[in-house]
């Protein structure tokens, strides 16, 4: 005759605990602190953009002329108000024309070719700003 099996049960020592271990959850919460304090001062980083608030066009009598206009073509050349000029030139005329003029005027426009080097453009800004330019524009060419 076969002996029957008997299964062996563990008894615990003391009773279950209805109660919720709330550590995982402590520290899943801590995580998240410690994230979203590290996030949001990085979240403050704005560039200030002027938007222009009407769409009109400015018919070319319209324009001043002492308005300035910095050009960038794709093969590196540079002109200023439709004059080719060089690096060294572009910023003496500009620092000449910033000298004469009031903090509000100190304005000029950039416009660059769709295959111009970012590059030379980001120079050309820099430029301006070493010579007194306290507003840069970017001007766009309707297609």
């Amino acid at each position: 005759m076969r002996k029957a099996h008997r299964k062996a049960a563990i008894q615990p020592f003391s009773r279950p605990s209805s109660a919720i271990n709330v550590t995982p959850m402590v520290d899943v919460v801590l995580v998240l602190l410690i994230i979203f304090m590290v996030v949001t001062p990085l979240l403050d980083k704005d560039i200030e953009i002027a938007i222009p608030k009407t769409e009109k066009v400015e018919d070319a009598a319209d324009v001043p002329d002492t308005q300035l206009l910095v050009r960038l073509f794709g093969n590196g050349d540079l002109t200023l108000n439709d004059r080719k000029i060089t690096l060294e030139e572009y910023v003496a005329t500009l620092k000449k024309q910033m000298d004469a003029r009031t903090d509000e005027a100190k304005v000029i426009f950039v416009q660059a070719d769709d295959d111009a080097s970012y590059g030379q453009m980001v120079r050309a800004i820099d430029l301006a700003k070493g010579a007194g330019v306290l507003v840069i524009g970017m001007s766009t060419e309707s297609q």
